[in-house]
């Protein structure tokens, strides 16, 4: 019993750790997932870097995107989830 309660205070750091810093992050990682599976040809998005473009060509890992000054090549996880959503809404 006294095994028991010496480890007592580490399991529930664990637990409180793993509720509130590991599940939301791989809750998180699910969406953008998603997120990126779901882009299509003519979404307009907005890159983590800032820049605003238009889906012209989707690969498996690599995207296309028309700007104001040009087509850009970028990789699909670089599209931000957040900003993209903000601009789908105007």
């Amino acid at each position: 019993m006294q095994d028991l309660m010496k480890i007592a205070p580490y399991l529930l750091m664990f637990v409180v750790l793993y509720f509130f810093m590991i599940r939301p992050q791989q809750k998180r990682m699910k969406q953008e997932k998603e997120f990126e599976n779901s882009l299509k040809v003519g979404d307009k998005i907005i890159t983590k870097g800032g820049i605003h473009g238009k889906v012209v060509e989707m690969t498996e890992t690599t995207a296309v995107i028309e700007t104001m000054a040009g087509k850009l090549k970028i990789e699909r996880s670089a599209i931000s989830m957040e900003m993209s959503a903000s601009l789908a809404k105007k």
